[in-house]
């Protein structure tokens, strides 16, 4: 453990055996994942609120589990776990909260394929999570020149009905969020962080950088109200892109609706043997070669098997072609990480259209995490009793041994491995 949060800490320094307090690590480790938790339910809080939606239970929840957390005030393993578990059900619930309003604000997403490369002229390109403040940037651009493109996180806003009608939202750029140093290096146009996923920036293009609500880094310029001006003046000064292929098309817009309207396909499907699983296999991606586990698992999974995918996870192998099974889509992408729910409500669906249990679905999570939405996420589908995930491709290293036994008595967690054994694993 390590807690330096009040003034008893050992030494000034922290606490790392056993806090000075009297908790022990493991009520450290599940405060932590608590804090973590907090922070990506706020999140989907955040986003909600910027469409006007908000939730008084999941208000009062936030202030309510912090204060758990404080010094001398609650020890007890039990509440802390029971508390975790309450985090994901809150944070299912903003989730559904936010979705609807997606839904709501911009119709509900069908499939669309975007392009990769640039279109000659002046360009914004967008990197993070508010669908808000890209239709505003949209509305604030149309007629004048400028084209607008995606990164990372915001791939998915070309498959909503009320974006995709701006002609000038025109394709996506770079993958997940860790590419965009030498990305936006290299690409000579207007950049605007929408949340989190910021990095900060080099020389080459700090000067072409702006940051909208939370975002912010040094010597960015800061845009108040969704005011889009001096951003697009900036863009028509610089010299216009020109026009480039892109390597792939990217396939994006499968919301929970889509795919449901397959279920007798796909019921057909799995009865007669065409379909022998599902697979969900997405999250949040990090930098390094543990991340290439995801994409060596997709391209070894058997062809009679469908992967459901969302996140920037998805950018380890999204440029896949794995074709279909009459009719159905292979590769499924359901969007954000801000979209976990439509993942939910797949499974939920599929679990009533065969009349089972989501657990006796043949269907696995293999999801990769890097920050604490994908905790909050995970705690989520602990709160609907999901048994048997894989996380990978390391374990959050804040988990002790004996919360991760817990976990594992209780969900059946499980670390990823080597992608050809685990697959083994998964298809019994």
């Amino acid at each position: 453990m390590f807690c330096y949060q009040c003034e008893q800490t050992k030494g000034g320094t922290g606490c790392t055996t056993v806090g000075i307090c009297g908790k022990n690590e493991d009520i450290a480790s599940l405060q932590d994942n608590l804090i973590y938790t907090l922070k990506g339910l706020s999140a989907y809080v955040y986003h909600s609120n910027e469409l006007g939606v908000n939730d008084k239970e999941i208000d009062e929840f936030i202030p309510e589990a912090l204060y758990a957390t404080l010094t001398n005030s609650n020890f007890d393993l039990n509440d802390f776990v029971a508390m975790n578990l309450r985090a994901g059900e809150m944070t299912l619930k903003a989730m559904k909260m936010l979705k609807e309003a997606h839904f709501k604000k911009y119709g509900i997403p069908t499939p669309v394929q975007v392009q990769t490369g640039t279109k000659a002229g002046a360009g914004i390109l967008v990197t993070g999570h508010s669908l808000k403040a890209l239709e505003e940037l949209l509305k604030q651009t149309e007629g004048t020149g400028v084209n607008v493109y995606t990164h990372s996180e915001m791939l998915p806003a070309h498959g909503y009905p009320e974006l995709k009608k701006y002609k000038h939202l025109v394709g996506n750029l770079g993958k997940a969020w860790f590419d965009q140093k030498k990305l936006w290096s290299d690409n000579e146009m207007v950049l605007i962080a929408f949340g989190n996923c910021v990095l900060i920036p080099k020389e080459a293009y700090k000067d072409r950088l702006y940051c909208l609500g939370i975002a912010g880094v040094p010597e960015a310029k800061k845009i108040n109200g969704f005011d889009f001006s001096e951003a697009i003046a900036h863009a028509k000064r610089l010299k216009p892109l020109s026009e480039t292929k892109g390597d792939v098309v990217l396939t994006t817009g499968f919301s929970s609706n889509v795919v449901l309207s397959l279920a007798d396909k796909i019921k057909e499907a799995v009865t007669s043997g065409k379909i022998k699983h599902f697979f969900l296999v997405g999250g949040c991606d990090a930098p390094g070669k543990g991340g290439e586990y995801f994409r060596e698992f997709v391209q070894n999974a058997p062809k009679d098997t469908i992967i459901l995918t969302l996140a920037c996870g998805k950018y380890r192998f999204n440029d896949l072609d794995l074709g279909d099974i009459d009719g159905i889509p292979r590769l499924i992408d359901l969007g954000q990480c801000n979209d976990a729910i439509e993942a939910v409500n797949i499974a939920v669906a599929l679990a009533e259209l065969f009349e089972c249990e989501v657990n006796d679905l043949p269907l696995t999570l293999v999801l990769s995490w890097m920050e604490q939405k994908a905790v909050a996420i995970l705690m989520s589908l602990f709160h609907l009793g999901i048994k048997g995930i894989y996380l990978g491709p390391k374990p959050p290293a804040w988990i002790t041994p004996n919360v991760f036994k817990v976990l594992q008595d209780n969900f059946d967690l499980r670390l990823t491995g080597d992608a050809k054994e685990d697959m083994a694993v998964m298809l019994g």
